[in-house]
């Protein structure tokens, strides 16, 4: 009989070769043991709001979601799914429930492009677009002296005649809010982004994916993530990082919470919030310039970039409503187009400190009440007329249920 420690011996030497024999064959299998230790944490499905996301990376700042394809006159474009105006349509697609959306063309009929489709469902079949982005442009940010406001700023992406993430199929009158986020044939830019959205960090057209950079925000007194697409401003589609889509600015309606046939919600964001690399406190366009590193490209090779939004270098901009909502009525009032309110501080308000992170609507309206905070040249803080397309991803403490 062999003593027992030469059979312990002969099994850890029967394992360590095992190991080799699978980190040759399945290089995979060894570089997931590697990393084993720094492996990426991932928000659990149930804080999702978008059901058919895939994944959503809190490491490197990127949700995965299912990737369509379509064409625009014989060029294929890649398109993804996020709200849809129809309880029954959202459900069964698993995307963010939108009513306002169907007020989208209301004065406004080119903000909803009509496309055809050989299926009902958008992205359930052959889908034919009258408009696309021209993601050739190169995004240019350069910081002022404070950051915001920029000395320059161009968007990366630029919408063609009658684009619009806004769609209807022929025939239905569901509107989706459909943004395209490549294209052409590939290979597909996702370090300079010349034929991708400024956000794709990944896209793999055989498993039909698309890797998003988020945004982190606030919402009723809550931290949550969110998607950003299609923005009616230049200088704020630059700093979003988004497609420049002028023609959404005549959506229904500026300052219009009350209004029937409204499509908008209201997003505020703030020019001179306090900096530094954690939020909070940090908040704002100065914030997200400086600290968030905002005149980089985002793409997976830079690091820093992500590790600044992971702690907190976003600017922290705060929805009014999202579909966690308790009260159902508040819950609908929810949509991905949002109406921007830019905040200024007041020199009180900076001088004694009080220009720091918030988080809920309300207390951001109370505060302009009393002056504290207004719009841009001190006017009452109102809509700044630049339109957002923002749709809701996830939440990452408690769901947001009451302002």
């Amino acid at each position: 009989m062999k003593p027992l420690p030469y059979l312990k011996r002969m099994l850890v030497a029967g394992i360590l070769a095992l190991t080799l024999v699978l980190s040759i064959i399945f290089p995979a299998y060894a570089a997931t043991r590697g990393n084993a230790q720094q492996s990426d944490q991932f928000l659990p499905r149930g804080k999702f709001t978008i059901k058919s996301v895939l994944s959503i990376d809190l490491t490197r700042d990127f949700a995965t979601m299912p990737l369509h394809k379509g064409n625009f006159h014989g060029t294929p474009v890649w398109y993804v799914i996020t709200d849809a105006s129809d309880a029954s349509v959202a459900n069964t697609l698993g995307l963010n429930f939108a009513p306002l959306l169907a007020n989208t063309s209301n004065g406004c009929p080119f903000c909803v492009q009509q496309v055809t489709s050989t299926s009902t469902l958008l992205g359930r079949g052959t889908v034919n677009f009258k408009g696309i982005p021209d993601f050739g442009p190169t995004r240019l940010l350069m910081p002022g002296p404070h950051g915001f406001p920029p000395l320059a700023a161009q968007p990366g992406g630029m919408g063609r005649l009658h684009y619009s993430p806004f769609v209807r199929i022929k025939g239905t009158s569901v509107v989706y809010d459909a943004p395209i986020v490549a294209v052409g044939n590939g290979p597909f830019d996702v370090t300079h982004h010349t034929n991708t959205h400024d956000r794709v960090l990944a896209i793999d057209t055989q498993k039909m994916t698309v890797g998003l950079l988020f945004v982190r925000g606030f919402s009723n007194g809550k931290p949550i993530l969110y998607l950003s697409f299609e923005t009616s401003d230049a200088l704020t589609a630059t700093i979003e990082r988004s497609t420049f889509v002028p023609a959404l600015s005549l959506s229904p309606f500026p300052n219009g919470d009350s209004h029937d046939g409204q499509a908008r919600a209201e997003i505020f964001t703030f020019t001179n919030g306090a900096t530094g690399p954690q939020s909070p406190p940090a908040q704002g366009l100065m914030h997200v310039i400086i600290n968030g590193l905002n005149a980089q490209e985002a793409n997976l090779q830079n690091t820093a970039l992500l590790e600044a939004l992971r702690i907190g270098g976003d600017a922290h901009n705060v929805f009014s409503f999202f579909p966690t909502l308790r009260d159902p009525n508040l819950a609908q009032d929810y949509s991905p187009l949002w109406d921007l309110n830019i905040g200024v501080w007041s020199k009180f308000a900076v001088a004694h400190g009080l220009n720091t992170a918030k988080t809920d609507a309300n207390e951001i309206l109370e505060l302009a009440a009393k002056g504290l905070v207004t719009s841009p040249g001190g006017s009452p803080l109102a809509s700044s007329g630049s339109i957002i397309n923002c749709p809701a991803l996830a939440f990452t403490d408690t769901p947001p249920t009451t302002p």
